[in-house]
């Protein structure tokens, strides 16, 4: 559980340029990831739920961000 709580702070450090890279580099791994499962040469399965969730992680943290921004 701590190594979750660790990645979220991680990603909330970031500013929001520096997440969009993040966010457009694991989409890439993603397409990756399925290209290589359609293909049966994925080695790590559980890698496409990681990289699904870390990207779910920076789109609600931007969907936050623009929240507060509006708020003020």
């Amino acid at each position: 559980m701590a190594l979750k709580s660790t990645a979220i702070e991680d990603l909330r450090t970031k500013s929001d340029d520096q997440l969009t890279e993040v966010l457009t580099g694991l989409k890439r791994e993603a397409y990756n990831l399925r290209f290589q499962a359609a293909t049966n040469q994925l080695e790590r399965p559980a890698r496409v739920k990681e990289v699904r969730r870390q990207i779910a992680r920076i789109k609600t943290l931007q969907v936050q961000r623009t929240a507060e921004a509006l708020k003020v």
